[in-house]
């Protein structure tokens, strides 16, 4: 069974969202504080997604989400903000977050948003396990992105990189010198179904730019395509 960590601390939304999410076939691990939170992942089995509120009691959902994503890679994160929080939302992104959502919002559109999470996390392992098997490693330049490990190497040095980072680096390496629009980006990464915007794209680009680059303020590798997307040059 899918597994989920709910963070809330108002007890009406973390009780209607768990019992909808229990609905739709989900465990839920339900904490109304961050503290909590990091106490029940510890005494449990690894949860598949992780929805964080951004507004918490003590510790706040953001240093909770760099938390979790600082010892779990896999684990697929979504932040919750207020309207408005628009720092925050990227903030989440740029520390490790897969996605966002912001209140109020229906819980079809969360659902929705946890399922295709779940698949990129399965398909993550699945990759993961079938590169025991078969070590793969796709060469791009001097970058070389190892299948098996989940890292990307350049230069021979490597460098970490979030689920959704390495899956755009996939999607780059595989459509070499080619013009990629940020709807085939976001498509291919974060699945068809995806209801967030498109701007999820464009803060994970710029992540990995400062990762990658000699100077990310004039990238050589990841180019914008002004007006359409991005092309990788190695």
């Amino acid at each position: 069974m899918k597994r989920v960590l709910l963070v809330e601390d108002e007890d009406s939304i973390r009780e209607m969202v768990a019992l909808n999410l229990k609905m739709a076939g989900w465990e839920v691990l339900e904490a109304p504080s961050a503290e909590r939170a990091l106490e029940l992942m510890h005494q449990s089995q690894p949860c598949d997604a992780a929805l964080l509120d951004i507004m918490l009691p003590g510790m706040d959902g953001l240093s909770l989400c760099e938390t979790i994503r600082r010892d779990n890679s896999a684990i697929g994160i979504i932040m919750v903000s207020a309207k408005g929080q628009e720092e925050d939302k990227i903030r989440g992104l740029s520390i490790g977050a897969d996605d966002y959502i912001t209140k109020p919002f229906s819980v079809s559109e969360l659902i929705a948003r946890l399922e295709a999470l779940a698949r990129r996390v399965r398909r993550t392992a699945a990759a993961e396990g079938k590169a025991v098997e078969e070590p793969d490693q796709l060469v791009s330049g001097p970058f070389v992105l190892d299948e098996k490990s989940r890292v990307l190497y350049k230069s021979g040095k490597p460098i970490d990189l979030t689920q959704v980072e390495f899956q755009i680096m996939e999607l780059f390496f595989k459509n070499p010198a080619t013009a990629l629009v940020r709807e085939k980006i976001l498509e291919g990464v974060w699945g068809a179904g995806y209801y967030g915007d498109v701007k999820i794209v464009d803060v994970n680009i710029r992540r990995l730019r400062m990762k990658i680059e000699d100077e990310p303020s004039n990238p050589q590798h990841i180019l914008t395509v002004w007006g359409y997307g991005y092309r990788w040059n190695a």
